[in-house]
């Protein structure tokens, strides 16, 4: 069974860490990309996967 690491998503507007969530070892080497709602943008904003 393939091993799962924490990640945090990062909003590309207002740089705020709203959630965190796994994603499998394997795919460690592609960053994360996911459309999520914003509480302090208030809007469905493009959150990025965090260093």
């Amino acid at each position: 069974m393939s091993e799962r690491i924490k990640v945090l998503l990062i909003c590309t507007k207002c740089l705020s860490r709203n959630y965190v969530t796994t994603k499998r070892k394997i795919d460690a080497s592609k960053r994360m990309e996911l459309k999520k709602f914003c509480p302090k943008c208030n809007a469905h904003t493009l959150h990025k996967e965090s260093k």
